[in-house]
C-alpha cells in the first residue's frame, strides 16, 4: 500500500509534534509557492495564511484540506470547486472558552480600570459587579459555547442558550438543556446581564447584534464577542459604549485588525484583545491529535471528521 502524502506548513512546532507516522510521507508546503506534488491525501494550510492562499490548490488533486480554524467564512471563494475541507472543531474550543471567561471576569471585576490605576501608581478602592449571580446568555450553542458553559459552572451564574433553531440539547456533561431560537433573540437579550457571542459568521449572523438588539440589552450589560467581528454592528456598538449604557469585551472586531484611529479604542468601557481566542499553547496538541485522527480515518477508508465544504 502506498504511503499517504500529507503537506504541512512551517507553523512552529507542528512537524516535530506530529513525529513520524507509519504509512505517511510528510511534505513541507506553506501554499506560498507552486505545489511540490500533484497529489496530496491531506493538505494542512498555514494557520495565519488567510483564505486567499487556498487558490494555490487549483489543479492539485487533494483528498482533504484540513483547515486550522473553526471558522471558515470566506473560504469557499478561494477553495477550488468540489474540494473537501474540514474545519478544526475540537482544537480551539478550550482556548476560546478560556478567553471568553477571562474577558467576562476582567470586565466584570474592573481589571482594566485597576491596571490603569496601577500605571499611575494610584490606590483607589472601587466596587464592581461579580460574575456570580449574573444572567448569562450564550448566543450560539456549538462547541465553543458548550466549553464556555462548562467553565461557567463554578461561578454560580444562570445560563440561557440561544441558537439558530430552538431545540432540546445536551451540555458537555450530557445533561439535558433547552436552547432557544433566534426568533427569541430580543427577549433573551432583554433578560441578560452578560451576552457572550460564539456563533459562526454566516449571512444570517452578520449584523445579528445590530442597533435594535443592543437597545434590547439592559443598562450596564456586558457584550463579550469571541465569534467574528461582523456579527456585531460596530457603529451601533460604539454609540452604546460612548453613551456609557453598555460595556463590551471583544476578541474580534469589524474591521480587523482594528485601525489605530478607530473610535472603539477610545471607549474606556471596551476591553479589546487582538483575535487571540484560539491561539494558545492548547492549540498545538489538539491540532496534532486532529491531524493524526484524520490520517487514521483515511488509512481505514473512513470519512474524515469535521467536513464543512465539499462533503
Amino acid at each position: 500500500m502506498n504511503d499517504l502524502v500529507v503537506s504541512l506548513p512551517t507553523d512552529p512546532g507542528l512537524r516535530d509534534a506530529l513525529g513520524e507516522v507509519e504509512g505517511v510521507e510528510f511534505v513541507t508546503w506553506d501554499l506560498d509557492t507552486a505545489p511540490p506534488r500533484d497529489r496530496f491525501d491531506i493538505v494542512v494550510p498555514p494557520y495565519w495564511g488567510g483564505n486567499r492562499q487556498l487558490a494555490r490548490l487549483e489543479g492539485v488533486d487533494a483528498a482533504l484540506v484540513q483547515w486550522q480554524s473553526i471558522g471558515y467564512n470566506g473560504v469557499a471563494k478561494h477553495l477550488p470547486q468540489g474540494m473537501r475541507l474540514a474545519n478544526a472543531a475540537t482544537v480551539h474550543e478550550a482556548s476560546t472558552a478560556e478567553l471568553a471567561l477571562a474577558l467576562a471576569l476582567a470586565a466584570q471585576r474592573g481589571i482594566p480600570e485597576f491596571v490603569r490605576d496601577g500605571e499611575e501608581h494610584r490606590w483607589q478602592l472601587r466596587s464592581f459587579p461579580s460574575l456570580a449571580d449574573r444572567r448569562v446568555l450564550l448566543v450560539g450553542y456549538g462547541g465553543v459555547s458548550r466549553a464556555i458553559e462548562a467553565r461557567l459552572g463554578g461561578f454560580e451564574t444562570r445560563v440561557t442558550r440561544l441558537a439558530r433553531t430552538a431545540r432540546d440539547d445536551r451540555n458537555l456533561a450530557g445533561e439535558p438543556v433547552t436552547v432557544h431560537g433566534f426568533d427569541e433573540l430580543g427577549a433573551c437579550l432583554a433578560d441578560a446581564e452578560i451576552v457572550i457571542l460564539a456563533v459562526p459568521l454566516t449571512d444570517e449572523t452578520t449584523g445579528l447584534i445590530d442597533a435594535e438588539a443592543l437597545a434590547a440589552m439592559p443598562d450596564g450589560a456586558l457584550l463579550v464577542n469571541v465569534a467574528r467581528g461582523p456579527v456585531v454592528d460596530t457603529e451601533a456598538l460604539v454609540a452604546e459604549l460612548r453613551s456609557g449604557r453598555l460595556r463590551a469585551a471583544l476578541d474580534v472586531t469589524d474591521p480587523e485588525p482594528l485601525p489605530a484611529d478607530h473610535p472603539l479604542w477610545e471607549c474606556r468601557n471596551a476591553l479589546i484583545t487582538p483575535h487571540v481566542g484560539g491561539d494558545s499553547s492548547a492549540m498545538l496538541p489538539r491540532m496534532v491529535a486532529l491531524i493524526r485522527r484524520q490520517i487514521a480515518h483515511l488509512q481505514a477508508g473512513e470519512a474524515p471528521e469535521n467536513l464543512v465544504l465539499g462533503g
